[in-house]
């Protein structure tokens, strides 16, 4: 993983390769690279707007899932806890066969631990 925070951008990339080296022979073999660029911008009242894709490609059957996804979140307190709440639309740019199509919504609740 790599970012760049400046101000109220956050830009950066998460990159991740998975590959069998080991088990059953009957089993499955994994070859897959996931790559999740982002970018963020959170305002000054801690919402956040945010644009990315959770993409994979899959070496074995040579098919790439690329979602691009819009997420609005806002961080808030309840008591001493800090949470944050979001909802998103997903759009299917690319998928296997049998792939998910066209749109999709994501919803996500977060409970930070901050020192």
């Amino acid at each position: 993983m790599a970012l760049k925070q400046k101000g109220p951008w956050t830009i950066g990339m998460l990159l991740n390769h998975i590959e069998s080296v080991a088990g059953d022979n009957d089993r499955a073999y994994v070859r897959a690279t996931f790559v999740q660029p982002f970018l963020t911008y959170i305002t000054k009242t801690k919402t956040s707007l945010a644009l990315t894709t959770e993409s994979t490609y899959n070496w074995e059957s040579d098919a790439w899932s690329v979602p691009i996804i819009f997420n609005v979140l806002q961080m808030f307190k309840i008591g001493p806890q800090i949470i944050q709440f979001g909802v998103g639309a997903r759009y299917w740019a690319e998928s296997p066969d049998g792939g998910p199509e066209d749109w999709g919504a994501r919803m996500q609740l977060t409970f930070l631990f901050p020192k």
